[in-house]
């Protein structure tokens, strides 16, 4: 079972293929990016900006029409920053096997309405539930 929780469930389609006829990388990715700023932006409550992007794997391949879970994790908060990991598993369109697809890292800054980043802190009141919490 991923770790996390789900943020994210879609469907591949046509428009999500690569010249190869293959689920392109870059649609995954965005897809585990957009999981993971919803966590982000949910947990600190306003505006939070991806500075990075790492540690990028594609163990498997997904294929046309199969379902996309993205699941994402805070493993660690910063001053101003959260970093999440996201997995993606998909599962079978005609049946129930899944598989690991995808995984990354993304840090995100929160910030305030003006693009200036705020503190984590403030807005989690000493959430020492993430890992890596201080």
């Amino acid at each position: 079972m991923p770790q996390g929780e789900l943020t994210i469930r879609v469907t591949a389609m046509p428009t999500d293929l690569n010249p190869y006829n293959g689920i392109f990388g870059g649609w995954l990715m965005s897809q585990m990016a957009l999981g993971a700023g919803s966590l982000a932006s949910r947990t600190g409550q306003g505006r939070a900006n991806v500075v990075a992007a790492t540690d990028f794997a594609f163990p498997a391949a997904m294929a046309l029409g199969d379902e996309l879970s993205i699941y994402c994790e805070i493993v660690r908060e910063g001053n101003t920053s959260i970093t999440i990991a996201a997995e993606g598993i998909s599962r079978e369109r005609n049946g129930e096997t899944t598989q690991l697809v995808c995984k990354g890292t993304f840090v995100f800054v929160l910030a305030d309405e003006e693009g200036n980043p705020r503190a984590v802190r403030a807005v989690l009141q000493g959430g020492d539930h993430v890992k890596g919490a201080a």
